[in-house]
């Protein structure tokens, strides 16, 4: 069964910084997966939809960025659910890193 992660990274930023910031450092984030990953983003408004396609598999991501925050949401497929408590672990001690 698929699960969906959600977390808040909370930012002292405009939301034109947080974008700018999270925009020029997307791309690192292939670095982060072993095996080897692609990486491919869009925006709409304020929000960046961007896909991770790693190993066969392809985890679909939203970043929303608000006054505060950012509202982060990763979509794990069936077989990458068992590792969701990682990739929750992954997003709240590195994702303050996209935007420093």
């Amino acid at each position: 069964m698929s699960q969906t992660i959600r977390v808040d990274i909370p930012h002292q930023l405009h939301r034109a910084q947080a974008r700018a910031r999270i925009d020029s450092k997307i791309g690192r984030l292939a670095d982060k997966i072993p095996g080897g990953a692609t990486v491919e983003h869009r925006w709409d408004g304020d929000s960046m939809h961007f896909t991770v396609g790693a190993m066969g598999q392809t985890v679909a991501c939203r970043l929303d960025v608000e006054d505060t925050h950012i509202h982060a949401e990763v979509g794990l497929p069936a077989m990458l659910a068992l590792f969701a408590g990682k990739v929750r672990e992954m997003l709240e001690k590195d994702g303050p890193r996209l935007l420093a």
